[in-house]
């Protein structure tokens, strides 16, 4: 590895997932201007996510599955001629 290249300053943050509501406490050097208290007690940054491990369906294996025939009979409904 390249000497140098990397930040020195990592510090503990608190990551939040805004879609589910989870958090967990990692270390970064991402900035931020709010703070949370941690359940150790102690105040750390706080970073919010709109998607994590925790919601992304890839990692929770609920996979939305698109439905091509619903969405022909949709769009027919939808737009069928009104007589």
């Amino acid at each position: 590895m390249k000497q140098g290249i990397h930040p020195e300053s990592y510090r503990f943050v608190v990551f939040k997932d805004m879609s589910n509501g989870v958090s967990f406490l990692s270390r970064s050097t991402a900035p931020s201007k709010e703070t949370v208290k941690w359940e150790d007690g102690n105040e750390y940054p706080l970073i919010k996510l709109e998607i994590s491990n925790t919601s992304h369906p890839f990692y929770t294996g609920k996979n939305v599955l698109v439905d091509t025939a619903g969405r022909i009979d949709k769009f027919k409904k939808r737009y069928a001629k009104k007589a």
